[in-house]
């Protein structure tokens, strides 16, 4: 009897909460609405900062954590003639020089941009970015396969006319096809060999922190030496426009980069013609901008709930006034001050659970709502349903504790004279 008084007790003190509530069904639905917008501005904040973060995490990823990029910058003509004087540019001497002094960089991939006029299949037309690149920028890139094969270093020495292409590329190029390896493929004047296909990458952007990255998925890659020998180029451009450095794990990327910016200043004269990036650093930019976003939509939402609070109290209060007799009269037949305390108890509770609940399906609804006209990444959060309900909670009834003392100290007999 002892365990299972206390749980009839309590399902007794709910049920008569519930009877209660709906009494005033209005002021009662009125209430739940702070509830219900508090906990769902909760669950709509922390489920938008997690999707941004997982989104955040999948492009550093595709960048490498522990890279660090070398992009060349763009000039025009006039600008690029006075800068040749003195550099040369991002140049395969730069590799050289860096793979060979720096003990950290493990190893490098090298791109170039292949400017095109024409690019097409026997089925279809295409705008896609023609990219030469060293056989290591798949791995660097953390790229994967659905058909067939990455370039290999044979491609690059033989100057092959083969191509990767990018998921969205591939389905534009040959939209009936299922296997496109051995497709044929001309950009410009030169005819390539398809030879793999790329998986379609998660996520849907092409920048970070302001740094162009991805777009993997609407390119064509060639092996580097074909787009240097077989396209042409600016003569005053670089030979490369980018590289990409791979750091040992063992090294901080923001140390080794100090290293890489000098190693760089040396060879190019101290002509700034290039930008350093750095992911590891843009991750923990990205994770401050978070967290000072999540505090300060955290700081809302904290207010919604405290406002749902309030009109806890108020509708509490309330009853205690309409109540006044009901409580002398429990009070005549002998039910003590922690009765009553527990039965207004219970009805804050039962606010806050329904409140958090129905909250809870707002706050997912809102949360895909926002990321739907948004175009923001959203990811479910247990966290953020649990912590939400448990603030809900402490809100409902913290804020039914002085309702419910003060009914519990109504003096019985002015209780029941109070009509």
């Amino acid at each position: 009897m002892k365990t299972t008084l206390p749980r009839q007790q309590f399902s007794v003190l709910i049920n008569d909460a519930l009877y209660e509530l709906s009494a005033q069904k209005l002021r009662t639905f009125l209430t739940l609405l702070g509830m219900i917008f508090g906990v769902g501005a909760v669950i709509a904040m922390l489920n938008i900062g997690e999707g941004a973060e997982r989104e955040a995490l999948k492009l550093i990823d595709s960048m490498g954590v522990n890279n660090i990029i070398i992009n060349q910058r763009d000039y025009n003509d006039g600008e690029l003639s006075e800068i040749r004087e003195d550099s040369l540019g991002l140049t395969m001497g730069d590799v050289a020089a860096a793979t060979n002094t720096l003990p950290f960089v493990d190893d490098y991939s090298a791109t170039k941009i292949v400017k095109t006029f024409d690019i097409y299949s026997d089925l279809a037309k295409s705008d896609a970015q023609v990219l030469g690149v060293s056989q290591r920028y798949f791995t660097h890139s953390n790229l994967t396969l659905s058909q067939g094969r990455f370039l290999v270093p044979e491609d690059d020495g033989a100057l092959a006319q083969v191509a990767v292409l990018g998921a969205d590329t591939a389905r534009e190029l040959f939209p009936d096809k299922t296997d496109i390896v051995g497709q044929l493929v001309k950009v410009n004047h030169v005819w390539l060999s398809v030879v793999g296909v790329l998986t379609a990458p998660a996520g849907n952007k092409d920048e970070f922190q302001g740094v162009k990255i991805g777009g993997d998925r609407y390119r064509i890659f060639v092996p580097l030496s074909t787009s240097l020998k077989k396209f042409s180029h600016n003569v005053l451009a670089s030979e490369l426009d980018s590289i990409k450095l791979k750091i040992s794990e063992s090294q901080n990327p923001v140390v080794a980069a100090k290293a890489v910016t000098h190693l760089m200043q040396m060879r190019h004269n101290n002509i700034q013609d290039y930008d350093i990036v750095i992911p590891a650093e843009l991750l923990a930019q990205q994770k401050q901008t978070q967290q000072i976003f999540n505090i300060v939509m955290a700081c809302v939402a904290g207010i919604s709930l405290l406002v749902g609070g309030i009109g806890i109290m108020n509708i509490m209060l309330a009853n205690v006034m309409e109540r006044t007799t009901e409580i002398g009269l429990l009070r005549a037949v002998g039910a003590t001050q922690q009765d009553i305390r527990l039965q207004f108890l219970a009805e804050s509770f039962t606010i806050s659970v329904l409140g958090g609940l129905l909250g809870v399906v707002f706050g997912l609804v809102l949360s895909e709502i926002i990321g739907f006209y948004s175009g923001w990444a959203v990811s479910w959060s247990l966290l953020a349903i649990v912590l939400s309900l448990g603030i809900c909670l402490v809100v409902g009834v913290g804020f039914g504790v002085f309702p419910a003392i003060k009914a519990s100290k109504l003096n019985p007999i002015e209780a029941l004279h109070s009509d």
